[in-house]
Order: C-alpha cells, then sequence, then structure tokens
C-alpha cells in the first residue's frame, strides 16, 4: 500500500548496521552497510557483489592513467537481513516505553539498537 503523504518507502535497514545476504552470488556473505538507496531500494555492502570496472585514462580523476579497479556495487534490499548473533533475523517496528516507533527482532522480540 503506497503512503499518502510522504511517498518515501520505509525500510528496516540503516547506514551502518551490520547484514548477512540471504540470496544471490554472494549469499552468507556478511558486511556492513555503506550506503542506502532509497529510491531504487538497493543497499551497498561493504564486501559485497565486487565488480571490476574498466576505467579510461583522466587528467582530472584520481586514476590518471586509467586501469582496472575493484569496487561495490547495490544489491536489492530484500536479499539481506540484519545480523543478530551469528543469523540473520527479520525485523519489524513497534512503539517502545518512550512511545516512538523503534526496530525489533521478529524472532526473538528484542528491540535492535
Amino acid at each position: 500500500m503506497e503512503r499518502k503523504y510522504n511517498k518515501q518507502p520505509k525500510l528496516n535497514i540503516k547506514k551502518n548496521d551490520q547484514v548477512v545476504v540471504i540470496s544471490g552470488d554472494d549469499k552468507g556473505k556478511k558486511g556492513r552497510v555503506i550506503e542506502v538507496i532509497v529510491e531504487k531500494r538497493r543497499v551497498l555492502i561493504e564486501g559485497v557483489n565486487i565488480v571490476k570496472k574498466h576505467l579510461k585514462p583522466n587528467v582530472n580523476r584520481d586514476h590518471p592513467n586509467g586501469g582496472i579497479i575493484e569496487k561495490e556495487m547495490p544489491i536489492h534490499i530484500s536479499n539481506v537481513l540484519i545480523l543478530e548473533g551469528n543469523k540473520g533475523v527479520r525485523t519489524g517496528r513497534k512503539l517502545n516505553e518512550e512511545g516512538s516507533l523503534q526496530r525489533f527482532s521478529k524472532k526473538t522480540g528484542e528491540f535492535i539498537k
């Protein structure tokens, strides 16, 4: 269901969360979220989905001689779970003691920092 006023989707994964990949070529890899791309519902994870990129020589760039670099590419947010202990857990949102929404683990029911 689309939100009425704020069209930006609510995502349960934030920057600097520890996550585990649950599907795809990098299944089972763990890492820290570097960036969340909300519009495309994708996340950039440190050390996951690494590709080789060929750069042309350019005087104004970081690599003036060009070359081949390895960099992370984003993956869809549905392919990752927040890491709790050694396993990924599904998350939800509910009111905490102060009356504000906070993420919680659906497995244990405990609030996530």
